[in-house]
């Protein structure tokens, strides 16, 4: 039976716009298009969840216009129960605006709105949810005293805990570093956070080196076409990335964490719900948008029957 997923983030319509090249600074540049995408972290990762077949509940916030409705709906569409997120009358709905080039490498600029009022207030309203969940993940798009209240009252029930730390703040209360099961942030997020500079593969195991010294249980450090870094107390593995042409890599990570925390819940070891969300977000950064890219349960399950004789993983 899979266990039940509380996902608290984010909800944002994404206007994404595609160019041939990213402009410097002062520069003007003319885009090819512009495409209204449903997005936001915490959206993304619920959507990827409920889409690989999660039993998935979302909090998060929108307001009350178009926009919000949509976002809204396509939740819950996915299979992720949506009844819970709060519309709110005094903000617009949150908005971001993707600038993707040509190698389909990405800016995002996020405008917050109601994803404001995703607060402690709202979170011990449903109480509940947190009770009847045995994992519970965030990421770093809410405000930061509604994470950190929420990542203390899931530790305080026995839930395992899951933080993406995106966009990475640049430390954390020492009490909410230990009471994280898995950090998963990419190398950029791991160097930041851990007061590491030198951008390689030793820079970025010390940087997750430090992060384990301040509590963190699990480390999941996402490398792009690299694959995935996973680092504990016991052990430092690499997954290898399959390899694929990336056209846009804008919910990577977001499907990357939706699968992995969707594998942890029906059952799968740390080992099969890593190569299975990385076999996931191979298929999304082939696609164009954040939950458009999303692959179902049917392609994700096909991979993994043709990548089981493969070598997951080494370690370093």
């Amino acid at each position: 039976m899979k266990e039940r997923i509380l996902i608290i983030g984010s909800l944002n319509m994404d206007m994404v716009i595609e160019m041939k090249r990213m402009p410097l600074k002062g520069e003007t540049v003319l885009g090819n298009t512009l495409t209204y995408v449903p997005g936001g972290k915490g959206a993304n990762q619920a959507y990827t969840s409920g889409k690989l077949g999660g039993a998935v509940v979302m909090l998060g916030c929108v307001g009350t216009d178009s926009l919000g409705e949509k976002l809204i709906g396509n939740i819950a569409r996915s299979g992720t129960d949506a009844s819970h997120i709060r519309r709110v009358e005094e903000e617009p709905t949150g908005t971001a605006v993707i600038y993707v080039d040509e190698e389909g490498d990405n800016s995002i600029v996020v405008v917050s709105g109601a994803n404001g009022a995703c607060d402690v207030e709202y979170l011990k309203e449903n109480h509940s949810l947190f009770e009847e969940s045995a994992y519970v993940m965030f990421q770093m798009e809410i405000p930061y005293e509604a994470i950190f209240y929420g990542i203390r009252k899931a530790k305080e029930l026995g839930k395992t805990v899951v933080l993406n730390p995106a966009p990475a703040p640049d430390t954390l209360p020492e009490d909410i570093w230990e009471s994280i099961d898995y950090l998963t942030p990419n190398e950029t997020e791991v160097l930041k956070m851990s007061g590491q500079r030198e951008m390689s593969m030793e820079g970025i195991k010390r940087g997750a080196r430090c992060l384990l010294q301040k509590g963190v249980k699990n480390i999941l450090v996402t490398l792009g076409d690299k694959g995935v870094l996973f680092i504990n107390d016991k052990e430092e593995v690499l997954y290898p990335a399959r390899s694929v042409e990336a056209l846009d890599t804008t919910a990577a990570g977001d499907c990357f964490n939706g699968a992995f925390v969707a594998g942890l819940a029906e059952g799968m070891s740390v080992e099969e719900a890593i190569t299975f969300a990385n076999l996931a977000s191979s298929v999304a950064v082939t696609r164009k948008g954040a939950q458009s890219s999303i692959p179902d349960r049917e392609e994700v399950d096909e991979l993994v029957k043709e990548n089981c004789n493969v070598d997951k993983g080494g370690r370093l």
